[in-house]
């Protein structure tokens, strides 16, 4: 097994502050529990954790993230927006994997909304949000993002038909250092962008797969059915229930309804 090539991933990366602090791990229980020591201890904005393996993964609504050793990319960024951009994260953050991998394989991914990153009818990447905030100050968050480079999910049986892979998309290995360092460039670029207000929401709706889809989007203890119409310029999904009503979904779990 390979280790990440560190001096590769440097040459690479053209940001001014993201990753250029990068706390490089070979095995952790999670990327999320090392960077929430650093934010504590006051790491700067912008430093990377980064793993080889995790063994304790975790991704959305506590779900548990297959984490195998030297095959993907685990990382979590130290992140300190002011409280009204927080939840832009979750836009750039799926944007920047799909630009990626676009530049680094061609693969052109889309995005089920609101963060997971899909190729096809299977998920490439997902993306956590955890945040530290007192009173209207956001003392940091913890963005964390995995993407499935090498895996080979036919080797898992219960991912085999749900996820994907660069290399499973391709037939061919991937350089992780060279999706690490594209990521990375294009994840400072979209944040700024965000930041300044540009046109960020209207790239991540560009690549949505979720609009025009019958959807069931399970939120805390509801379940509500219908047609993804759109989302709003906040980023919640606009869903049109079989009765005709609209609601707006801040955040959910989406499961595309197939024929």
């Amino acid at each position: 097994m390979a280790w990440l090539d560190l001096a590769r991933v440097e040459r690479s990366l053209q940001t001014r502050w993201v990753g250029r602090r990068l706390v490089y791990c070979t095995s952790v229980g999670s990327t999320q529990d090392v960077a929430r020591r650093e934010a504590e201890a006051g790491a700067p904005e912008g430093t990377v954790v980064l793993a080889d393996e995790q063994t304790a993964g975790r991704g959305r609504l506590g779900r548990a993230w297959a984490s195998p050793a030297g095959q993907n990319l685990y990382l979590t960024l130290v992140l300190r927006p002011p409280l009204e951009a927080l939840k832009r994260l979750t836009i750039v953050a799926p944007l920047a994997v799909a630009r990626a991998a676009a530049e680094t394989t061609g693969i052109q991914a889309g995005i089920k909304w609101p963060n997971d990153v899909w190729v096809g009818q299977r998920k490439l990447s997902g993306v956590l949000l955890e945040s530290e905030v007192q009173g209207e100050q956001v003392r940091y968050c913890l963005l964390g993002i995995g993407v499935n480079v090498n895996m080979d999910v036919e080797a898992i049986p219960e991912l085999a038909d749900i996820a994907t892979s660069l290399r499973r998309e391709l037939g061919r290995e991937v350089p992780r250092e060279d999706v690490l360092a594209s990521l990375l460039n294009h994840f400072e670029a979209l944040y700024e962008d965000a930041l300044g207000g540009g046109p960020v929401l209207e790239e991540w709706r560009a690549r949505l797969i979720t609009l025009g889809q019958e959807v069931t989007v399970r939120f805390g203890d509801q379940v509500e059915e219908g047609l993804a119409e759109d989302v709003d310029g906040e980023g919640r999904l606009l869903l049109r229930r079989h009765d005709g009503s609209r609601i707006a979904i801040e955040a959910g779990d989406v499961t595309l309804r197939r024929p």
